[in-house]
């Protein structure tokens, strides 16, 4: 049998052991962790997007870096449209715009995805179609030299007459435009105090202000939940409950931050922004109208004409996705979503969450 001392200078080292295997253990954790991040981030840089069929129109070097912000408005009171174009080159390779093509702009914002349609083929005709009188009137004034090629229509497009529609190509941008968030009396921000308002067609009645001082906790919540994805929707709904009447976007925004863990409040993004992203999308029933939208689409297409769609979160590009798969009338061009180049998202940080899904109409 062993000494004593010798068992208890046995049991006296395993503490140590254990103290030096565990510290091994934590430092590889952080530091497996800390590469996992930096993948995760730069994956959108590295990300090289599919090559598209054909593209019957050579695209000039010059037209795919103008600057298509450049727009001055002709009366200082009226609103200005600021459009940066997404996915520029992408969207004109993958819609393969040829000359003498009827092309449909479902969602005109800026104006900056027609100009560049109208700019890349000779007698290019467009049908430009947005829901909010202001983008109509600035993308009217801003696509003036191409007036005879376009024709411009007041509607959402879930709601546009697809019935007589022969259309060569078929954009989408879906979501807010820089517009309305640089535009403080549209509600749509929480950067500057404004109504909450959030409607893109200023003739519907429901306007987030409705939504956030009339209905109750659940129906809150619920909204928070479904259309922001907001994991502390039920905190904050009992928040807004306990601070309302909520006059303005400011006040909104401070009643859910003070109600959110502390690592929320100093994040990557603002705690409200999806609770933003939530009545936008509620207000203006986006989701609704992007599936009526993707429904009717396809069968305004010629054979071989294209449609191409751009989302902004994950909600949109799941239906997206989705629709153009199960579509009997497409064919999926793009396997995996498109996104921005590293150039571009220098120049257009917004462009970070763009996703291009692209589908070609059966022969």
């Amino acid at each position: 049998m062993l000494p004593r001392y010798r068992s208890s200078e046995k049991t006296s080292s395993n503490p140590q052991n254990c103290n030096l295997l565990s510290f091994v253990i934590g430092h590889l954790s952080l530091v497996i962790g800390y590469l996992s991040f930096v993948i995760w981030y730069c994956l959108p840089y590295l990300h090289s997007p599919l090559t598209i069929p054909h593209s019957p129109v050579p695209i000039p070097h010059s037209l795919l870096n103008m600057n298509l912000d450049s727009q001055t408005p002709q009366d200082a009171e009226e609103p200005m449209f600021s459009h940066i174009p997404v996915l520029s080159r992408e969207i004109i390779e993958g819609l393969a715009v040829r000359p003498g093509g009827h092309y449909l702009d479902a969602t005109l914002g800026g104006g900056g995805h027609s100009r560049l349609i109208l700019k890349t083929a000779e007698n290019v005709q467009l049908t430009a179609i947005d829901q909010d009188a202001d983008a109509l009137a600035a993308a009217q004034k801003y696509l003036n030299e191409y007036q005879d090629r376009v024709n411009f229509v007041r509607s959402n497009f879930a709601a546009y007459d697809f019935t007589q529609s022969n259309f060569d190509g078929i954009i989408a941008d879906l979501g807010v435009s820089s517009y309305h968030l640089d535009t403080p009396e549209r509600g749509f921000s929480f950067r500057h105090a404004a109504s909450l308002d959030m409607r893109m067609d200023q003739r519907q009645s429901l306007t987030a202000a409705d939504v956030i001082n009339d209905w109750d906790e659940a129906e809150l919540a619920d909204i928070f939940f479904k259309y922001g994805e907001e994991r502390l929707s039920r905190r904050i709904a009992r928040r807004i409950i306990e601070r309302r009447p909520l006059h303005n976007t400011v006040e909104l925004a401070d009643a859910i931050a003070s109600c959110v863990p502390a690592k929320y409040r100093y994040g990557r993004i603002h705690p409200a922004t999806r609770v933003f992203q939530a009545l936008r999308i509620f207000v203006n029933d986006e989701l609704k109208s992007l599936e009526t939208f993707l429904d009717k689409a396809p069968n305004a297409l010629v054979p071989g004409g294209r449609i191409a769609i751009i989302s902004f979160h994950s909600l949109e590009d799941r239906l997206v996705k989705h629709s153009l798969r199960n579509s009997p009338l497409l064919r999926v061009l793009t396997k995996k979503p498109i996104t921005a180049q590293e150039d571009e998202l220098n120049q257009n940080p917004r462009s970070r969450s763009a996703k291009l899904r692209i589908a070609e109409r059966r022969e």
